[in-house]
């Protein structure tokens, strides 16, 4: 079964402005390389407008109709110092959070086992009442307030590996047991928030790592942190918000990772979603400000999704030896 890609012409258009980083030249990169024979099997999908239903289970009307209202008809208009809006910004926001929902939809009806959502402005900074960090909509937990309310899921989980932590995400969700959401992210850098102490009702963990932090961090956080947690919880579907700003290259941060490490993650996010939800996964583009690092971290992830098959195929293999192991080890005792 392929993976689905959802993207949208609008999503260039979103223009910041000159120097700042999340500029379209990000998305342009991240869909040159998705257009390279290696991704011939991509299915490629428009991304629609989500609808104000899908929006005001996250932001509220009176919210949502403000921030339209300020996209200008020229020029730019500033938010904050980093967060922009220009002419086409307002479509753009309501073509990366109807992604998000549109491969859910697609995703649970069977469709493909997985998707990934090249959109942009991100997401995971916007607070139900705030646009801020580059960030217009909450695009991932829109689409998993959509799984819930649309398809009845119980169990949604959000697996966030951007280099920021996403306050947004986690405002929007940290007093709803059913979502889980799961952050890496770097210590000590904006938006300030993703403390491990930041627990919600139970369903928030954070994983601040110090500077330089690189793959055994990484891999280490994962034994100890993320599988358990993702375990105990046993979604039904998996949220990616996949920032590749931990990048050794990115300019805005100073995690060590590369582009086997987004490789290697996609592929333990796979098994545990294999294990739970049927494999079923939706990956949403936030962060990644070095263009060559960004698209050659994407260009890993979506080989990784595209190859859900033989990962999973691998992962359930793996877990009946380790039964048999375990039940040998017991009758031997």
């Amino acid at each position: 079964m392929t993976t689905l890609l959802y993207t949208h012409p609008a999503c260039l258009e979103h223009d910041t402005g000159f120097g700042h980083p999340e500029c379209p030249a990000r998305l342009t990169a991240i869909l040159n390389v998705l257009r390279t024979s290696p991704f011939a099997a991509l299915e490629w999908r428009d991304a629609p407008q989500a609808e104000i239903a899908q929006l005001t289970r996250i932001h509220p009307q009176g919210h949502v109709e403000r921030l339209l209202a300020c996209v200008p008809r020229q020029g730019h208009y500033a938010i904050d110092g980093d967060t922009i809006l220009s002419p086409r910004s307002g479509e753009a926001a309501l073509r990366a959070a109807g992604a998000v929902c549109a491969a859910v939809d697609a995703v649970l009806k069977g469709e493909a086992s997985n998707a990934f959502c090249a959109i942009r402005p991100p997401g995971h900074h916007a607070e139900p009442k705030q646009a801020m960090g580059f960030c217009l909509l909450g695009n991932a937990a829109i689409g998993a307030a959509h799984a819930r309310a649309a398809h009845g899921l119980e169990r949604v989980a959000i697996v966030d590996f951007d280099v920021h932590h996403g306050n947004g995400t986690q405002a929007a969700f940290e007093q709803e047991a059913g979502y889980l959401y799961i952050s890496t992210h770097q210590a000590h850098i904006y938006p300030g928030t993703g403390r491990r102490n930041e627990r919600g009702v139970g369903n928030i963990v954070n994983i601040p790592l110090l500077a330089n932090s690189g793959t055994a961090d990484l891999r280490h956080v994962w034994r100890q942190d993320i599988e358990p947690a993702l375990r105990e919880f046993q979604p039904q579907l998996i949220l990616i918000s996949a920032g590749f700003d931990a990048h050794y290259l990115d300019p805005l941060a100073e995690l060590n990772f590369n582009e086997d490490d987004y490789r290697w993650l996609t592929e333990q996010i796979l098994a545990m979603a294999a294990e739970y939800g049927q494999g079923r996964v939706v990956s949403v583009l936030e962060g990644g400000y070095n263009l060559p690092a960004l698209a050659a971290s994407v260009a890993a992830h979506v080989k990784a999704l595209m190859e859900a098959p033989r990962i999973v195929q691998r992962s359930l293999v793996k877990g009946i030896l380790e039964r048999r192991k375990a039940k040998k080890n017991a009758a031997s005792s």
